[in-house]
């Protein structure tokens, strides 16, 4: 697999940009995570200079994870799933607004910004650039997309071989050197998403869309707050 293709979830191949058509401000449909699934644990990172951009993202007022009500019922069923086998979740990015995608076109469109180097330690921001991998239009901008992992109960570390929005081969859900502790955490965390009607993402290991998500067209924009 070409090296850069780990990029496609947040920085992909670039597409047009989001119409005023399917933009859309109304939250109706949206609900907060923790008020369905009390036992999360959150650590938003785009609201904190903690990300590839080295910098706070647009639209993030708040350290808040929030999903269309049919992808949060979804999750609360996976989550009920790892519950049982002595996991809780942690949730990193879930809606995201699209003035947050645009925050990312512009980081990838500014060679001078090299953002947090220890995202991409195997590229250069010019490797980026050339592939026109920012994406214009983002799945978590619809609603019922989301990044997490697994903790224990008490909130331990489990060993994923890889964290949130590391840009290389490494994070492709089936990389083959990781050690079979890994791979079983990944598969734990895998199956209980799937089981629970999501599809993952072949390119990150943390990426799960609810199959039948129910803005398949539509684009929002209201903050996270």
């Amino acid at each position: 697999m070409n090296r850069f293709l780990i990029l496609i979830a947040v920085i992909a191949g670039f597409s047009a940009p989001v119409s005023a058509e399917t933009l859309s401000y109304d939250k109706t449909d949206f609900a907060e995570i923790s008020s369905l699934i009390d036992d999360a644990a959150f650590d938003i990172r785009y609201y904190s200079p903690n990300n590839f951009t080295g910098n706070k993202i647009e639209g993030y007022k708040a350290p808040r994870a929030y999903l269309t009500k049919e992808a949060l019922t979804a999750l609360a069923k996976a989550a009920e799933d790892l519950r049982t086998q002595g996991y809780r979740l942690l949730i990193w990015d879930s809606y995201r607004p699209q003035k947050a995608v645009d925050n990312f076109v512009a980081w990838i469109n500014n060679p001078e910004d090299i953002g947090d180097k220890s995202f991409y330690p195997d590229l250069q921001k010019s490797d980026l650039l050339a592939g026109d991998y920012i994406m214009a239009k983002s799945g978590h901008t619809r609603g019922s997309t989301v990044d997490l992992t697994i903790i224990t109960k008490n909130g331990g570390f489990v060993d994923m071989g890889g964290t949130f929005d590391l840009f290389g081969e490494i994070s492709h859900p089936d990389y083959p050197n990781l050690t079979d502790e890994q791979k079983s955490n990944r598969r734990i965390l895998r199956d209980a998403m799937i089981n629970a009607g999501f599809k993952a993402l072949d390119s990150e290991w943390w990426h799960f869309t609810l199959k039948d998500e129910p803005y398949k067209d539509t684009y929002f924009n209201f903050d996270v707050e």
